[in-house]
């Protein structure tokens, strides 16, 4: 699977956007129907990611959707629409505000139905967004949901509208953290959406941070958010995908170490051995996993 360490966000409604992010550095760029889109752009913004699909040249990245949740009047339509007219070049769906497992099984059959017409030459991923106490009370069953989900994200504004957390930035999302609380406010929600989704294979993508014209807050978030087990961060901002993609590009020290570690399993494995050490420790197989993973991202980063 191809890496996510940067997830640029642009508004449905504004093609000359889709067309700046295509040519950036972002792993994925996910055109929003959602939160970005005023009430009254709503219909506009669905042609227009339609139209952006079909006609702009996306290249090998990847393309993901974001449709409007779906106890909305616009989610069902956003699914319908966008995948029957231009599917075969979305990657995935992002649906946000998941709270419940119904709402992926109602997305993943809703899929099926549009591949089952021949609407689709591929099969599309889900991207389920946990932005609420209950979708997180649920995070375990959500998860399991459909074989199509690829990951979790954690959307922290509306998270922390749902918990009655206090509001300390404009955006609420993410700035201004460390002068209300020690440490990381939001530690357990994304531990407890890192610890399932790697349960259950998937990646974790972390929210994004709401100040893009402060670079040394972004990095603190993205490393924060990397040393715990995140996959990638959403951007708002072309400006902040360069340092995001730095923080989750694997270092040449990590890619060192995996390729020892899998070396090691190699050569135990030729001579019929069962236990592995590299550098004087043991080797499990969740280590191995995470060597494989490594190994596989800086591959296709062309960093090997």
């Amino acid at each position: 699977m191809k890496p996510r360490r940067s997830v640029l966000s642009v508004p449905g409604h504004v093609e000359k956007m889709h067309l700046k992010a295509g040519q950036s550095n972002a792993d994925v760029v996910m055109l929003d129907l959602e939160d970005s889109v005023p009430l009254d752009q709503k219909e506009i913004a669905r042609s227009q990611v339609i139209r952006s699909l079909r006609t702009n040249d996306w290249k090998e990245k990847v393309v993901t959707v974001r449709i409007n949740g779906l106890d909305t009047p616009y989610g069902y339509r956003d699914l319908l629409s966008v995948l029957e007219d231009a599917g075969n070049r979305v990657d995935a769906v992002v649906v946000p505000k998941v709270n419940t497992a119904g709402d992926i099984h109602f997305v993943d059959r809703m899929m099926t139905g549009i591949e089952m017409a021949g609407m689709l030459s591929r099969p599309i991923a889900i991207e389920a967004s946990i932005e609420t106490a209950q979708g997180l009370q649920n995070v375990r069953e959500i998860a399991a949901a459909s074989e199509r989900t690829i990951s979790l994200v954690f959307g922290i504004a509306d998270y922390s509208a749902s918990v009655g957390a206090r509001l300390v930035s404009i955006s609420g999302h993410g700035e201004k953290e460390a002068e209300i609380y020690p440490g990381h406010r939001w530690h357990f929600a994304l531990s407890r959406i890192i610890m399932t989704a790697k349960a259950n294979g998937l990646m974790v993508i972390d929210a994004p941070y709401g100040n893009f014209k402060d670079p040394d807050g972004l990095a603190r978030s993205a490393a924060m958010a990397c040393a715990i087990g995140c996959n990638g961060k959403w951007a708002i901002h072309p400006g902040q995908v360069e340092e995001i993609n730095r923080v989750f590009t694997p270092s040449l020290e990590d890619i060192q170490l995996a390729v020892k570690v899998l070396d090691a399993i190699a050569d135990a494995s030729s001579h019929g051995r069962g236990a592995v050490a590299v550098e004087g420790r043991m080797v499990d197989q969740a280590t191995a996993r995470l060597a494989g993973q490594l190994y596989e991202q800086a591959k296709y980063l062309k960093l090997l």
